[in-house]
């Protein structure tokens, strides 16, 4: 699959090829003149085309000579570019760290295009924040979602999970939740409340006590006991809720007793808040509690995975793209925002650079040093070849020209002497 840069290329190395045809065609043009000029006998069209030839035919290997030996012939001082490539590279090195990474003319710049303000204006704009998530959303995240090791972010959910929960006291929590049980209005609503549900679903299950009696008489009672039986069990219970409620009452009083108990014990027993603590770790490592967590990540992943496929739909781009553009306004109308991210520039990084700009030139240097010569060389042509090709075509053209001026020097020349 061709991509952009690849198309770029090709377009380039089109252009390139054009402008030599170009080339070659005017040199061509200049032959076919001087054949002619031979012929019938032209002084002038012969001075014009021999010129021309001759400034066209040195300015082709001049230009050849930049990337290759021309015609394949290893004359001296030729292919420069690919055999000077180490030289090339130090030069350049060292011209990026000496005169370009200069803090003078790097303050006065820093200065003059006012970073903070410019980029904070860019990102503000819809279409250059929706570029940036955009590419957020189709290059980074799924770059990262490959990479992750789906085992070790799931042994890694498990072990914090289960670092955390066994740092925690759960005992104390319970007993800081359940202290204002013990507090007389609170306690007495909540044991009404709770005492009102269980009388409405004894009520609504009346039939299925019924039936749960029958199952356990004998059947040759013929479903006489049965009905007592459940009458009994259900005003039995019945009214024991009922009396319940009365906060006054004898049951009351009980549950009033056994709740503070409680309560009192989770306070203050180091041995009840244990046995809390065991009994929610030993639910914690219940194996379809672990295969939850452990699932988790996978449900995030395919949540993140779905979400993208949407394009421009995806929510999480829609959020990227409007975090970064209330960013940017953000910073846009801060003036002291802007004035701090323009003097870390100007000061702060600034320094960075320069305390390492011989180490910015070696690197310079030692990547050019890696390359290959000859995929330097046709790098640098596809580059700048077409425009070099200008100077082959002005060299036939002005070599052409400085044969007729000498032409008419040489015949003046004779008519004056």
């Amino acid at each position: 699959m061709e991509t952009s840069i690849d198309q770029e290329n090709i377009s380039k190395k089109k252009a390139l090829n054009k402008m030599k045809r170009n080339a070659l065609a005017l040199l061509g043009v200049a032959v076919v003149l001087f054949t002619i000029a031979i012929y019938f006998n032209i002084p002038i069209l012969k001075a014009f085309s021999e010129a021309a030839m001759v400034g066209g035919i040195a300015d082709w290997f001049a230009v050849v000579a930049l990337f290759r030996h021309p015609l394949g012939i290893p004359i001296w001082h030729t292919a420069i570019i690919p055999t000077k490539k180490n030289e090339i590279g130090e030069n350049l090195g060292n011209f990026v760290s000496e005169e370009f990474l200069n803090r003078e003319k790097l303050e006065i710049k820093i200065e003059e295009f006012n970073f903070a303000t410019k980029a904070s204006e860019w990102i503000s704009h819809d279409e250059n924040a929706n570029k940036i998530a955009n590419l957020v959303v189709i290059n980074i995240i799924p770059g990262i979602l490959k990479t992750i090791n789906d085992e070790d972010i799931k042994r890694f959910i498990h072990v914090q999970f289960k670092e955390k929960i066994e740092t925690v006291n759960f005992g104390d929590w319970i007993a800081m939740a359940l202290e204002p049980l013990q507090k007389g209005e609170l306690k007495d609503q909540l044991l009404t409340n709770v005492l009102d549900v269980l009388c409405t679903e004894l009520v609504e299950n009346k039939d299925l006590i019924r039936k749960k009696v029958k199952e356990s008489t004998p059947f040759l009672s013929f479903g006489l006991a049965d009905k007592s039986i459940t009458e009994g069990v259900f005003n039995g219970l019945y009214e024991f809720l009922n009396d319940a409620k009365d906060p006054e009452g004898m049951i009351r009083v009980k549950i009033d007793e056994y709740v503070y108990d409680f309560l009192d014990k989770v306070k203050n027993s180091e041995e009840m808040r244990i046995k809390i603590n065991n009994l929610i770790l030993g639910f914690v490592g219940k194996k379809e509690v672990q295969d939850y967590i452990n699932g988790i990540w996978d449900e995030i992943r395919e949540s993140i995975t779905d979400d993208l496929d949407k394009g421009d739909d995806s929510t999480i781009k829609k959020n990227i793209a409007s975090l970064i553009q209330d960013f940017g306004k953000g910073i846009k109308e801060d003036p002291v925002m802007i004035d701090k991210i323009n003097n870390f520039i100007k000061h702060d990084l600034l320094s960075i650079l320069l305390n390492n700009k011989k180490v910015i030139g070696d690197l310079i240097s030692s990547t050019v040093k890696s390359w290959d010569g000859k995929e330097v060389s046709e790098k640098l042509e596809l580059e700048i070849g077409k425009d070099l090709q200008y100077i082959r075509i002005n060299g036939t053209l002005v070599g052409g020209l400085i044969g007729i001026v000498i032409y008419g020097v040489e015949q003046l020349s004779h008519f004056i002497f």
